[in-house]
């Protein structure tokens, strides 16, 4: 009912959350990576710092060496498929920040909601490759569930144990704990295994906290071989870390990060931090680590009534997303499904190149 007051109406707000993406986006996705076949597989050579031996003199035979022995692995990717019905009913009523006294548009109103749908969708999946990077990193294992706690994918990448130890001293021990002594060791098991220099340090959130609060690393503060004021930021593929400075010590020189990046567990519902507040990951961002994705088979052509709201397969090397979006009309016009599927998989090709320390 219309009275003699006068309403003016702001603009919508909408409380949007981006999916961060800066453990997914040091996993690469080149062309190659994107494909239609139901496995990928890789090819590893790996050598040692094997060195060249004398012989007796000019006149001798040349020392024998084999051919690099093949490593081959195989991986099947897991399936996201998120979906969205739009009633034709709903498309009479007001959408949000629409003038009430305005004649509603049918067309219009689906094409918002598809949209609407879509990104929702597309913002679960990206969520959902950022925690399969966060267990890759963590624990070298993918294990996913549903809302009821069930394993409905699990991968074994078998890295080495030595890779995810554990603080000698807890940091939480903050007179006793020798938090540098513990970088320091586990950065000479990567150098060991992985032939490559880490460089960068992803701190959980009490982890840092116990981090700078240890008697040990105030000391490195004070003879300034720790730099927390550093401007010079490094630039990493990802988003959504904060950068703290710089630790030199030893052989090493390491970027401090702290990542607060959370999503919505998907059993418990609780707001959850992708790192484990207690771990530090330790790696070269520049490691090889893939991020591959499959396409999703459908059969016969696109339903024509459905074109104006989906765009297809949406794939991009740059954003390291690979989407196929699919929608339908039910048979007597009054109902229209939105689908947004993917095939995604973090591999840490280069395994041996990345640790994870329980603090």
């Amino acid at each position: 009912m219309s009275t003699e007051q006068t309403i003016q109406m702001l603009d919508l707000y909408r409380q949007q959350v981006a999916a961060p993406r800066f453990l997914s986006g040091m996993f690469q996705s080149p062309a190659r990576n994107f494909h239609n076949s139901q496995d990928v597989e890789i090819d590893i050579l790996r050598e040692d710092e094997e060195v060249a031996v004398t012989v007796a003199d000019i006149s001798a035979g040349a020392r024998l060496n084999e051919a690099t022995i093949l490593t081959n692995k195989r991986f099947t990717p897991p399936v996201y498929k998120e979906a969205g019905p739009i009633n034709a009913y709903q498309l009479m009523l007001r959408s949000a920040g629409q003038d009430p006294f305005q004649d509603p548009s049918f067309q219009a109103n689906a094409m918002a909601a598809s949209m609407d749908i879509g990104r929702r969708c597309e913002e679960k999946i990206r969520r959902a490759v950022e925690l399969m990077a966060s267990q890759v990193l963590q624990t070298g294992v993918l294990t996913l569930i549903n809302e009821a706690a069930d394993t409905t994918f699990s991968m074994d990448f078998f890295p080495k144990t030595t890779h995810f130890p554990s603080a000698s001293t807890a940091w939480s021990d903050s007179a006793n704990a020798v938090p540098i002594n513990d970088l320091e060791a586990l950065g000479s098991v990567i150098m060991t295994n992985g032939r490559e220099m880490p460089t960068d340090l992803i701190f959980g959130s009490s982890a840092y906290a116990e981090f700078m609060a240890c008697t040990q690393v105030l000391n490195y503060a004070d003879n300034r071989r720790i730099n927390i004021i550093n401007l010079d930021r490094p630039e990493l593929p990802g988003e959504g870390a904060v950068y703290h400075g710089t630790l030199a010590t030893g052989q090493y020189r390491f970027n401090l990060w702290s990542y607060l990046g959370r999503y919505k567990h998907v059993n418990t519902g609780t707001i959850t931090e992708y790192v484990d507040p207690g771990k530090v990951i330790m790696l070269n961002p520049n490691s090889r680590r893939d991020l591959t994705w499959g396409g999703i088979p459908t059969i016969g052509g696109r339903d024509p009534r459905a074109l104006p709201f989906m765009p297809g397969r949406v794939a991009s090397t740059a954003g390291g997303i690979d989407l196929h979006y699919n929608a339908w009309v039910e048979k007597d016009n009054t109902a229209l499904t939105v689908q947004v599927g993917a095939r995604p998989l973090t591999v840490p090709t280069a395994i041996d190149t990345f640790g994870c320390l329980t603090v």
